[in-house]
């Protein structure tokens, strides 16, 4: 059966529970998660070299994470000595309703929300310092940094949130197992959410397409 109705990005993501909220609720294993979904797979050795952290630190939140099925470890790869760990497949919302009921959820939410979306900006913000200077021309060329202010009711950014699910998740089934010497992990941001009202104002495009 198809349909032309887009996907809802919600129809099939895990919600995280209060307790793995809880266990995702430290900067440091919100980094690891992070890293786990942008690069890959990684040891605790490695994630400690990137995080400047022992390998004993890594080790410890690793198996945090573990615990709540948030990570798993990599089937047939790795010793006894040097594991290999891997975030599953599929989405995620660190938005679970019932845990935001109470002051311990809403607090979790929020360090982790926190915390991803730092980690995020950061990006961004090295991206801007240094593309210029060190990307080639062609990934200059390609890449895409834009902001949009329109004027729409709650349906309709509902609308436009699963067309850009839909897109998205084309994407990432298309390309997810892709590898080859030109092959970059590409992160790509899609945050549309509510200003404060404002009377007679102007929409308003900014965009710097690179």
């Amino acid at each position: 059966m198809t349909t032309d109705e887009p996907r809802d990005p919600f129809a099939h993501v895990r919600i995280l529970d209060p307790g793995a909220l809880k266990a995702l609720a430290h900067p440091i294993r919100v980094e690891i998660y992070d890293i786990l979904s942008q690069l890959g797979p990684q040891t605790a050795s490695s994630l400690a070299a990137r995080l400047g952290e022992s390998s004993g630190v890594t080790s410890y939140h690793l198996r945090a994470l573990a615990k709540h099925d948030l990570i798993q470890e990599v089937e047939g790869r790795g010793t006894a000595r040097e594991r290999w760990w891997e975030r599953p497949r599929g989405s995620v919302s660190f938005a679970n309703p019932e845990a935001m009921k109470t002051p311990a959820g809403r607090a979790a939410s929020q360090v982790v929300m926190s915390s991803y979306f730092d980690r995020r900006h950061r990006q961004l913000a090295d991206y801007l310092a240094h593309a210029y200077d060190v990307e080639p021309e062609e990934w200059q060329e390609a890449a895409m940094l834009s902001t949009t202010t329109v004027r729409m009711t709650a349906p309709q950014l509902r609308e436009l949130a699963l067309k850009f699910s839909a897109l998205l998740d084309e994407a990432a089934t298309t390309y997810r197992d892709q590898t080859g010497p030109d092959v970059r992990p590409i992160t790509v941001r899609a945050d549309m959410f509510p200003l404060e009202p404002a009377e007679d104002a102007e929409d308003v495009h900014e965009g710097d397409p690179q």
